[in-house]
């Protein structure tokens, strides 16, 4: 198989990998709960399961997340894609992203921090380190627990968030999950033997 191959220019470094997830973290409290997108976020470490979060330090979310040490990663839907817009670009210091966005907070199950009724993966994280990086602090995180929606499990129980319409964010632009192309560990996979087999044996 040939594989495309592309005439570079050097460029200085720069934050260019895509695509990321935007999501959208809430913090706080049921009480007073807020909610603001994060794009720099990902897996560190399978077991014990561990996330980050990276926050710039002027942040109204970053005194929140420091104060509590705990925060909510919620997947957000093609649905969500003005709210994931807005919430990042509005501080929860001046307005309530919940009330203006028509989102609702819910308690969670194992952290003080709300999750988003209408995200349909919540993932409920308990801050482990902080570590400064420059223009963002990386908050080091636990994952503690999983709110999944139940319309996205099948008859076996597996979540199938192909179904949920998540969104992609790629330099600056928003986009739609699109067709799968193969599931993990395809290209290794034997095939199933697709002989017809005689009636009887």
């Amino acid at each position: 198989m040939e594989y495309t191959k592309y005439t570079k220019e050097q460029w200085k470094g720069s934050v260019i990998t895509s695509p990321l997830p935007p999501t959208l973290v809430t913090c706080g409290s049921m009480d007073k709960p807020n909610v603001f997108t994060v794009a720099w976020t990902g897996i560190l470490c399978t077991q014990p399961p561990v996330t980050y979060i990276s926050v710039r330090p002027e942040r109204y979310s970053h005194e929140l997340i420091t104060q509590s040490g705990e925060f909510v990663i919620n997947l957000p839907t093609r649905e969500l894609v003005k709210a994931v817009d807005w919430c990042g670009v509005k501080t929860g210091r001046k307005v309530d992203k919940f009330k203006e966005m028509h989102l609702t907070a819910e308690p969670s199950a194992k952290v003080s921090a709300p999750l988003l009724a209408q995200s349909p993966v919540n993932i409920e994280c308990k801050v482990r380190e902080v570590v400064s990086l420059g223009t963002h602090d990386m908050f080091i995180a636990d994952i503690v627990g999983l709110d999944v929606a139940k319309e996205l499990l099948d008859e076996k129980g597996k979540l199938c968030l192909d179904k949920a319409g998540l969104l992609a964010y790629a330099h600056g632009e928003y986009y739609g999950l699109g067709k799968k192309l193969g599931t993990f560990g395809y290209s290794v996979r034997k095939k199933k033997n697709n002989k017809n087999i005689r009636k009887g044996k």
